[in-house]
């Protein structure tokens, strides 16, 4: 199967040459005018890698500028991370983890407003990993077996969500907290029977440890009923409010870049390393192809097109997360997401595969 997914193109495309002379006529413009682009300081969930390249792209081919705005783009550490970081107001907009950010609103009930605004990540990416010479085939499986992973990890944190949806007691596994650079190590070794983390992370992390995907069991979350949103594209609310067309305007931008990005991940991989000219090409590519496919390309976004929520399921995952997480408060859907940034929904439509 050929993957052809895309956005509808919009009118406002332009090729490599029109987009040399645009530059070139930018370049002539007065500096005055230059400075009247909305500056957005954008932190990602992560490092330079694959699944950063729409955002890149956005930013390399110009289409942030077009819209008026002067984004600068850097790295993050963590999905949270970013949270705190909008939260702080060193950043404007982010990329982070809605179930993070349902538990931020409901600890800090008086704090700063952040909303999400784009949902790049339709589910979690959260995944239960473990090699199948231990036996372990199924969830139930699990029961009485040791996991590991960092205590920020999605999948440590979402267990009981996970283990209820799949018949098993909260505290039927237990659970190692390391630090995520031994993780994926210590399974290969054998030392624990599973570990949770990002399904595209720590796949390629055991691959690059002499363990191939068919030696695994592997458990996504969504694939085992757990309804949950992934990352996020995140705003300060006071922000958006003062400044509603520059967060329309990085949106459409960024939609323009993911349907590129999907139509043909390899060339967009070279944004990521026009940013980071150490990547493993290869890896990354595949990194984000696997991003794609498993979390961005889903069946809901097909029906009603990536960006948005679906709001009896916001409601049923923002009353799991506030279950499992033990949350003082309960954060409303408005307060968690707001549509109303978001491009028209036909230009988030994803076009048809071909066979």
């Amino acid at each position: 199967m050929t993957r052809l997914s895309s956005f509808p193109t919009r009118s406002c495309a332009v090729g490599p040459r029109s987009f040399k002379a645009w530059a070139a006529a930018l370049a002539l413009l007065p500096m005055s005018a230059l400075a009247d682009n909305t500056s957005v300081r954008f932190q990602l969930d992560w490092r330079f890698e694959g699944p950063a390249a729409p955002f890149l792209m956005a930013a390399e081919k110009g289409y942030f500028a077009e819209e008026g705005l002067d984004v600068q783009i850097d790295s993050g550490s963590g999905s949270a991370g970013a949270i705190n970081r909008v939260a702080s107001g060193a950043y404007e907009m982010g990329f982070g983890d809605l179930n993070a950010l349902v538990e931020f609103l409901a600890e800090n009930p008086d704090g700063p407003g952040i909303q999400g605004v784009y949902i790049v990540y339709d589910g979690t990416p959260a995944a239960v990993f473990a090699r199948k010479d231990s036996g372990i085939e199924s969830p139930a499986d699990l029961a009485g077996k040791t996991i590991a992973a960092p205590a920020f990890d999605t999948g440590y944190r979402g267990w009981g969500i996970f283990a209820a949806a799949n018949g098993l007691e909260a505290d039927a596994v237990e659970w190692q907290n390391v630090d995520p650079t031994l993780r994926e190590t210590l399974l290969t070794r054998g030392d624990v029977d599973a570990i949770t983390g990002f399904y595209f992370t720590s796949l390629l992390n055991l691959e690059e440890r002499g363990i191939s995907e068919e030696d695994l069991t592997i458990m996504p979350f969504p694939d085992y009923g757990v309804p949950l949103y992934g990352n996020a594209i995140i705003a300060s609310e006071a922000f958006a409010e003062e400044n509603p067309e520059a967060v329309q305007g990085f949106l459409r931008a960024f939609n323009r870049a993911l349907g590129e990005t999907l139509a043909d991940p390899e060339a967009a991989i070279e944004y990521v390393r026009n940013r980071d000219g150490l990547i493993d090409v290869d890896m990354e590519t595949r990194r984000l192809k696997l991003a794609l496919d498993s979390v961005v390309d889903t069946p809901d976004a097909r029906e009603f097109g990536v960006g948005g929520v679906d709001e009896e399921r916001l409601v049923q995952a923002i009353q799991l997360v506030a279950d499992a997480y033990d949350l003082p408060t309960l954060p409303s859907p408005d307060q968690v997401f707001n549509s109303r940034y978001l491009p028209p929904v036909d230009e988030r439509m994803l076009l048809p595969e071909v066979e």
